[in-house]
């Protein structure tokens, strides 16, 4: 479900990763009123953000699911 916040005005909650913990696990938000090439709003727990279009995020998930960052995973692992 997608909400938004008192702790993020203006952002429509999409989904949290991780949820666990109480530590401010990375979330996904759309900034409906920005700009189309800053409408995905992504947060981590050091109080960063990365803003980017619908487009990116289509390609950055479209990446994902194709095995870019596979690699990555396994080699951090060990």
């Amino acid at each position: 479900m997608i909400d938004e916040t008192a702790a993020t005005p203006g952002l429509r909650h999409v989904a949290t990763f991780c949820g666990s913990c109480n530590c401010g696990c990375p979330e996904v938000y759309l900034a409906d009123e920005s700009p189309a090439e800053r409408r995905v709003v992504i947060t981590d727990d050091f109080g960063q953000r990365v803003e980017m279009s619908i487009e990116q995020l289509e390609v950055l998930v479209t990446d994902i699911k194709a095995g870019v960052l596979d690699e990555v995973l396994t080699t951090s692992a060990h």
